[in-house]
């Protein structure tokens, strides 16, 4: 559920479910705002759900668990992957190192079974796990002007430079931390971390004051991220290994073995996986899972696809054979064969870059 639900309808927002929680899926003519949020900054409510893990062995606890070398030091995070038995991606998470605890940002429908999960695996370990999602308010600011819209309102430290630091300060009278991100949707970005009870006058500040920005949803974040050429959970991580998706800002290989990291290492080992994922120029939309054609070979698979409001014309994203270097492409939509070209990632060059932009 959304924690600011009212600020929301009073904005004209339109809800819609991301893994069983409610989000915001658009304020009506979301392509418009996908402009605004181009050209200089929007405000979105994030639907993380959050784990948090405290006593004395955390942070050993949570490094022997994920794909990552998670930080020691008070003031960063980093993204990184649970992986299964077979290497297959069960979750991404970032985690944050919050002086006394660690914050774990997952998908939604993630949080309750991962802190079940790894409450019954502390053993002797002076580990609490607990699932704290409703604690938190969580929203992005991304955009061109986006490090310019934090200067605007937040008072204490300057805005964090280097991805995944943060900053402790206040936006008016409320404490936030302020996060740099990876820059997922192509443009400069960061969030905003405060109180659930605080959530509401932090959403009308970073709407209203200093810098306005425009409140966006999920449907504008989903074009902006296709855009901007990023794998996501729900539609291209869940069940891969990571080397096939080019995920290589998740994994540390110098880490120690870990369930599912053997087989990941292996793949990476022998020079290159079987798949990959690229991005495609279809001449129409079509859905996830439709087939991809090289002639009448079968080839891949789409992942996501939708008309990008930057580019006016239909881009898609898809798993394909690792060595597929064929000019003559087609991708089935309603049961039609309609070709497509493979595209360059990212499809469309924002303020920053995406760190999970495939590469091999």
């Amino acid at each position: 559920m959304t924690v600011v639900a009212d600020l929301q309808e009073d904005h004209g927002a339109t809800f819609t479910e991301r893994g069983g929680r409610q989000v915001v899926d658009h304020y009506g003519r979301p392509e418009r705002v996908h402009r605004a949020v181009r050209n200089v900054v929007g405000v979105i409510e994030m639907g993380y759900g959050v784990v948090e893990v405290t006593g004395d062995d955390r942070v050993e606890f949570v490094d022997n668990a994920v794909s990552n070398r998670v930080p020691a030091e008070d003031g960063w995070g980093v993204y990184a992957l649970l992986l299964d038995p077979q290497g297959g991606i069960e979750t991404d998470l970032y985690v944050f190192n919050a002086g006394e605890r660690l914050l774990c940002f997952v998908p939604p429908q993630r949080a309750a079974d991962l802190a079940e999960d790894w409450s019954e695996k502390t053993f002797i370990q002076d580990v609490e796990v607990r699932a704290a999602t409703d604690d938190f308010g969580v929203f992005g600011i991304h955009g061109p002007k986006a490090t310019e819209k934090i200067a605007s309102v937040l008072t204490g430290p300057g805005s964090p430079d280097e991805s995944l630091s943060f900053v402790r300060g206040t936006v008016g009278d409320w404490g936030v931390t302020v996060i740099r991100t990876d820059d997922l949707t192509g443009e400069e970005g960061y969030e905003v971390v405060c109180a659930a009870e605080d959530a509401a006058e932090v959403f009308d500040a970073l709407v209203n004051h200093g810098l306005n920005a425009a409140p966006f949803g999920y449907r504008t974040f989903d074009y902006l991220t296709l855009e901007a050429g990023t794998p996501m959970f729900e539609t291209e991580l869940e069940g891969n290994v990571p080397n096939v998706l080019g995920l290589r800002n998740a994994l540390d290989f110098e880490k120690g073995c870990y369930v599912g990291q053997e087989v990941v290492s292996k793949i990476e080992n022998r020079g290159q996986p079987s798949r990959r994922l690229v991005g495609l120029r279809p001449e129409s939309v079509p859905t996830r899972g439709s087939a991809v054609f090289a002639g009448d070979e079968h080839v891949g698979e789409v992942t996501r696809a939708d008309r990008s409001p930057a580019l006016d014309a239909p881009a898609a994203m898809a798993l394909v054979d690792y060595d597929l270097a064929a000019d003559e492409l087609t991708v089935r939509v309603d049961g039609e064969d309609v070709p497509a070209e493979l595209a360059d990632l990212p499809f469309v060059e924002g303020s920053a870059r995406s760190r999970r932009l495939p590469q091999y």
